[in-house]
């Protein structure tokens, strides 16, 4: 049964002609219209030395099921609710968000000498690894009911991957069918998985004796494209999965791979915004004069631009119709809430974090009206690192020079402020290579030698815009205002910040500034004028300098990447 009922086709159908990108973009779009009929799916050269069951000969096998047909198995299973807007809400249990203590990759074949492994990318046995996928694979035999979903990783069919899905949980099918891109009916006649995930209530007893930190084990083999989801219901470690199974194999191939989302303007005119949950990512995307390419997962090739994934999985928590319009109104039926908190009457109070701040969303593509239904786009134009700085001292916008835009890549930084109800205060710097660290495989100067052939070779200008605090660190400053943050993007995408019109390089970051912008106030363009007390200020940035050259210091060894420190918070190279 194919996930498309005659209703949901339709409205695909319609939104695809109202939304044509070869209609309203034009000729930007000619140069990569190869890819439309261009099948080249790659299959991972992996030989397969563990029993894998066929679970479409499974007698309660649910395969793609459509979403009207889904929102009756969830419901029957008792895993979800329906709330306002018709919406699925399920409860995702234990586990609100990741677990990346508890993410392997196996280390084994290739991967031993292409990953970067260290506190991020732990090791795991391939002997370990077999034991529990076979755990998953005999739990999954047992049920009644089995579901499966296929579909691709990728909306470039030069490189795209098939994913196979096969979990105990109705919703979890539903997320898949959200998140990952859909299959024609031709495309699943002969389908063959590069990707196979397992995900059920499976218990790993031995957890201990296999020497993992805890029962839940969140872990893929690259090699031979197999992945185990244990002891946790959290969806996104499904799609988190193929992503860094996409971030390893498409650098290999000259691709780069992206944690990011990505718009093209009606001009043809591609962005890209970087940056960690939280930093607005989602939000700046979201853009009613824009067209949305994909919100979280994509990669760059020699045709442009391109979205990994068919869906959106947005963060719920004090979602406003007024200031996020588009994906508020994304929330209706055949949407899944994660976690949200609900009254008697099944509205959602989207301000309630009792539960978790990690409330999500998850919806399909079609649900943004101006998303574009291909899923790729030219090159970028302009490239935005978004960094939500709690320490209050970094400028709300920086132009970066191409060594600049490497480091702060690699760097990857943001800063979190813990829960008031911890009693703390104190923002956390957190550094995470090309701002998705949690799921790059391989070593940073991978990501980065791709990414300097890519800007250089395409003239692209890079900018890092500060979405977090100013006057102050949080707790004394304010938040940047969101109003002001969509002028400084609207400044980049127009060409509006000009080399003659920045502040000379400051003495902590070395980041240049414009002197002025329409819609952002002049003193806060400069963070130390929009403090009150410049002491502090100086004492503030000091302390985040200094956290950016100790983050630095793990790449220093090699050659590129200390000549790229020079360039940072801490260098010289710009301080003339």
């Amino acid at each position: 049964m194919l996930f498309r009922s005659p209703r949901t086709a339709a409205r695909d159908r319609a939104m695809s002609a109202a939304i044509n990108p070869t209609t309203h973009l034009g000729e930007a779009f000619a140069a990569i219209d190869n890819r439309k009929g261009e099948v080249k799916t790659r299959t991972l050269a992996k030989a397969i030395d563990i029993e894998i069951p066929d679970f479409l000969a499974h007698p309660g096998c649910r395969h793609n099921v459509d979403y009207d047909a889904l929102r009756d198995e969830v419901l029957a299973n008792g895993e979800g609710k329906v709330v306002e807007n018709d919406t699925m809400l399920v409860d995702t249990g234990e586990f609100t968000g990741r677990c990346p203590k508890d993410r392997y990759i196996v280390d084994d074949g290739e991967a031993h000498k292409n990953v970067g492994w260290g506190n991020i990318n732990l090791p795991i046995q391939k002997s370990t690894f077999d034991k529990i996928f076979d755990l998953h694979c005999k739990r999954l035999q047992s049920l009644d009911k089995v579901y499966v979903f296929e579909g691709f990783v990728g909306a470039s069919k030069k490189s795209r991957r098939a994913v196979r899905v096969v979990s105990e949980l109705a919703w979890h099918h539903h997320f898949c069918t959200n998140m990952f891109i859909r299959p024609t009916e031709e495309e699943l006649e002969n389908f063959t998985p590069d990707l196979t995930i397992v995900n059920s209530r499976a218990k790993f007893e031995q957890w201990k004796e296999e020497g993992l930190r805890s029962q839940t084990c969140v872990a893929l083999d690259v090699n031979r494209g197999l992945q185990v989801v244990t002891n946790t219901e959290y969806s996104g470690e499904m799609k988190k999965g193929a992503f860094s199974m996409m971030n390893y194999l498409l650098p290999l191939e000259g691709i780069m791979s992206m944690h990011c989302s990505a718009t093209v303007g009606p001009a043809g005119d591609t962005a890209i915004f970087f940056g960690l949950s939280g930093t607005g990512k989602t939000t700046l995307s979201a853009d009613t004069t824009r067209y949305l390419i994909g919100d979280d997962e994509h990669g760059w090739d020699e045709d442009g631009v391109f979205n990994l994934e068919g869906g959106c999985y947005a963060k719920m928590v004090d979602l406003n119709p007024e200031k996020e319009p588009l994906i508020h109104a994304a929330i209706c039926r055949d949407a899944i809430l994660e976690n949200v908190i609900v009254d008697a009457d099944g509205k959602c109070d989207y301000k309630d974090t009792s539960k978790t701040e990690n409330t999500r969303g998850s919806y399909p593509m079609w649900h943004i009206p101006n998303h574009l239904p291909e899923g790729f786009a030219g090159h970028p134009k302009n490239v935005i690192f978004l960094a939500c700085d709690a320490y209050g001292v970094l400028p709300p916008v920086s132009k970066l020079t191409k060594e600049q835009a490497l480091f702060h890549l690699v760097s990857g930084y943001t800063a979190k402020v813990a829960g008031t109800e911890m009693g703390i205060t104190e923002p956390t710097a957190t550094f995470s290579i090309c701002f998705g660290g949690a799921f790059m495989p391989l070593p940073a100067k991978n990501y980065a030698v791709l990414f300097e052939e890519k800007i250089a070779k395409h003239n692209v200008d890079v900018f890092l815009v500060n979405t977090g605090w100013t006057g102050g660190a949080y707790g004394v400053g304010k938040r940047m205002d969101i109003n002001a943050t969509r002028a400084i993007v609207a400044a980049i995408l127009e060409g509006s910040i000009e080399d003659g019109n920045l502040h000379s390089p400051d003495p902590h970051f070395q980041l240049r500034a414009p002197r002025e912008l329409p819609g952002v106030e002049t003193s806060v363009l400069n963070p130390r004028d929009a403090w009150a007390d410049k002491e502090a200020f100086d004492i503030q940035a000091a302390k985040l300098r200094d956290m950016y050259v100790d983050n630095w210091t793990k790449f220093s060894a090699d050659p590129f990447m200390e000549r790229l420190g020079n360039y940072g918070p801490g260098g010289n190279a710009l301080l003339h």
